[in-house]
């Protein structure tokens, strides 16, 4: 058994897989690893380029775009670590990182998963790497603009926990699978990505399952990475410059964001909550899909 096996999901990113690929290769030292990327039937030759320049990568070609969780989970299992860290293609992995984060999990024996600091090449952090789950209230501050204002006090800074020190280590709700340091035993209890998600969600999903499992996840700022965030999708606004998603990528990722919503409210929230409540949540979703 490897100490850490590095599943790598990519569909039509070959540039950024290369560059994601070189950094883990440069950085990966002090213990044993192995890499493992699915992909999701690509047409930009991100295969030749796996089979050509990266033979030591176990590869995995899918005939059709399986989306995030089903691929993770193939690359799941064909892996023997201790770890296993799920890494976006659209990320460069910084000198010490992957040690750090290993020695981490070694220490915090009930850290089901942890993740680093995710810095976009503007400079701010990747927001989704540090969350509060989105429950009504958290929902409702983020969306109406009420969190910018009131972010940095606990009542309003749910949805991203802007309340706390991002400049410290610290227990969190939810990361982003950006970056995902999972523990095996962990993910085993969780039963890994829920396949009914296709892209967006499923990381909160997983992060809620590993909570009410009893393992605890946190936030290690010590040391990061680099995300570009929305390569893949093409639906954030601060990478459609370099983003290889096509017209009909972004619409489906639009559509997957928004059925993300609704699933997660479904199968964790709708029964704990009054009808009155489920209603609200369903046409302020509606309403947010209609605007965008």
């Amino acid at each position: 058994m490897v100490d850490l096996s590095i599943v790598i999901v990519s569909y039509n990113t070959k540039d950024f897989l290369n560059n994601c690929l070189e950094s883990v290769q440069k950085t990966a030292k002090d213990f044993t690893y192995e890499i493992i990327v699915v992909d999701n039937a690509s047409k930009d030759g991100s295969v030749g380029l796996v089979r050509k320049k990266f033979k030591d990568v176990t590869l995995i070609t899918n005939k059709e775009n399986l989306g995030f969780s089903k691929a993770n989970n193939l690359g799941v299992k064909k892996s023997s670590g201790r770890y296993v860290l799920f890494l976006n293609s659209d990320t460069v992995v910084y000198p010490n990182t992957l040690k750090y984060m290993i020695d981490f999990m070694d220490k915090e024996k009930e850290a089901g998963a942890v993740t680093c600091k995710l810095e976009m090449p503007s400079g701010k952090i990747d927001d989704a790497s540090h969350r509060g789950f989105p429950t009504p209230w958290n929902a409702f501050t983020h969306f109406s603009g009420a969190s910018k204002l009131l972010g940095k006090t606990k009542i309003f800074g749910g949805y991203n926990l802007g309340y706390l020190n991002l400049s410290k280590t610290h227990e969190i709700d939810a990361l982003a699978g950006a970056f995902m340091l999972v523990r095996r035993k962990a993910g085993e209890d969780a039963g890994w990505w829920d396949e009914d998600y296709f892209f967006y969600g499923e990381d909160i999903d997983f992060c809620y399952i590993l909570k009410q499992k009893g393992w605890k996840i946190y936030y290690v700022p010590e040391v990061s990475i680099l995300h570009y965030k929305g390569v893949t999708g093409g639906i954030k606004k601060h990478s459609k410059h370099i983003t290889t998603a096509d017209e009909e990528t972004r619409v489906k990722s639009q559509k997957e964001r928004f059925r993300a919503m609704r699933l997660f409210y479904k199968k964790h929230y709708e029964q704990k909550y009054p009808w009155v409540v489920t209603r609200l949540v369903y046409f302020g979703i509606s309403l947010k899909q209609l605007i965008s």
